[in-house]
């Protein structure tokens, strides 16, 4: 088994509306000029890059935009007053840390890798997105090894695996689950609910010995830590989080030390990182992974080494002799200026790429036919007043129509 990670691809849709209440970032650069053909190339470097250092990639795909369906749902069109088109038109499918959470085949009971759809349900622009995301994850792993779950019903919201992490010895040996719900962000509401944590671990037959569900501290997301993943990431057996990550750290550390008496916890003081520095350089919100050499390593944002402090320590961090021994810096300026990281382009699965629809596998080759699709078809901007301009519509429908061609997909149920 190996871990797949599955990056969106950015859709031609790509826009800074600020709809996304706590994403401080989303907010900073709402009604700005997006740029969609950069923004998705970015992602593919990010891919390419990936692919280079020996990781096995994969990609989910942009969601139909305009929703007409929603839309006519809510007996609304896109000529509706705001925030109507813009919700519509939300590119936020890329972000696939948060369509679904994943437990590989050692955690359940019946040894198959299960994925629950995230529903959702706190933001009203990536409430729509379960039903297509579910189509895809239905379609990639329709292999018997897997179980796709629905949703969580409403109004339990689940945000998936941004706020869900693992922690084991290897993929092949069972893990210890980690579910991070929010109960208050002060002015910014907390996404993650534990019934829905604890309704996606039953469904996947999750040892309740070996699973553990911590609550997110309250500062960090008044603080705009809107999900786990901007304040802590987990690898192997490699815990790295903020001080101030979570309401009860010493409890869950100690937990984390029983299950696992090998777990490395690299935590990060306030000291020297704080919060606000944190979640600006999206420190957390990197990918933390396992080279095929054994180390371990972080792909982080460019933004990571703008800030003073953050350098500084990443400098500290590879010098020392924790488990982390190397960063790799990417190029997702577009991504990050709506609120998304690596990390949250990304949706990780451990499992057997033999039995993964081989269309949503990638590799310099196929990265190159996905890099003359978006260059020729993806908007090269997007100014937020024409979120109700036809002409927009019609030409990101064209795209993605171009995009599922090359892909194999134009004649599946997407």
């Amino acid at each position: 088994m190996k871990e797949i990670n599955f990056d969106g691809i950015v859709g031609p849709s790509h826009n800074y509306a600020g709809l996304s209440l706590g994403n401080l970032a989303s907010a900073r650069n709402a009604n700005q000029t997006s740029y969609p053909r950069a923004a998705a190339l970015q992602g593919l470097a990010k891919m390419r890059h990936n692919v280079r250092l020996g990781l096995t990639q994969g990609v989910l795909l942009p969601h139909p935009r305009p929703d007409r369906p929603w839309l006519e749902a809510l007996g609304a069109t896109m000529d509706s007053p705001e925030p109507m088109p813009a919700w519509a038109l939300s590119a936020s499918p890329m972000w696939t840390a948060n369509a679904a959470t994943v437990s590989p085949a050692p955690d359940t009971r019946d040894g198959k890798c299960h994925l629950t759809v995230a529903n959702l349900v706190t933001m009203p622009h990536r409430s729509h997105e379960w039903p297509n995301t579910l189509k895809q994850l239905r379609l990639a792993f329709a292999s018997p090894g897997f179980i796709v779950h629905g949703p969580v019903p409403t109004p339990f919201g689940d945000e998936g695996a941004a706020n869900h992490m693992r922690l084991a010895p290897s993929h092949e040996t069972p893990g210890v689950e980690v579910f991070v719900y929010g109960r208050t962000g002060g002015p910014f509401p907390a996404r993650q609910h534990r019934t829905a944590s604890e309704a996606v671990a039953a469904h996947h037959g999750l040892d309740p010995a070996r699973t553990l569900f911590v609550e997110q501290a309250e500062q960090a997301i008044a603080a705009g830590a809107f999900h786990n993943d901007v304040v802590a990431v987990a690898d192997g057996l490699t815990l790295f989080a903020h001080e101030r990550a979570f309401a009860d750290r010493d409890r869950f550390y100690a937990d984390l030390e029983r299950l696992l008496p090998d777990v490395r916890i690299v935590e990060v003081p306030a000291a020297r990182v704080s919060l606000a520095d944190a979640i600006a350089s999206y420190l957390f919100n990197a990918q933390l992974v396992t080279l095929p050499s054994g180390e371990q390593a972080l792909i982080l944002p460019t933004e990571a080494q703008a800030i003073p402090a953050v350098r500084d320590y990443l400098e500290d961090l590879v010098a020392g002799n924790g488990p982390i021994r190397r960063t790799e810096f990417v190029d997702v300026r577009q991504s990050m200026a709506n609120g998304g990281g690596p990390a949250c382009l990304r949706l990780r699965v451990v499992a057997d790429p033999a039995e993964v629809d081989p269309r949503f596998l990638v590799d310099d080759a196929k990265l190159d036919r996905l890099e003359a699709v978006i260059a020729e078809h993806w908007p090269e901007s997007i100014d937020p007043t024409r979120l109700s301009d036809p002409a927009l519509h019609a030409a990101v429908e064209r795209a993605r129509a171009a995009l599922l061609d090359t892909l194999g997909l134009a004649h599946e149920d997407l």
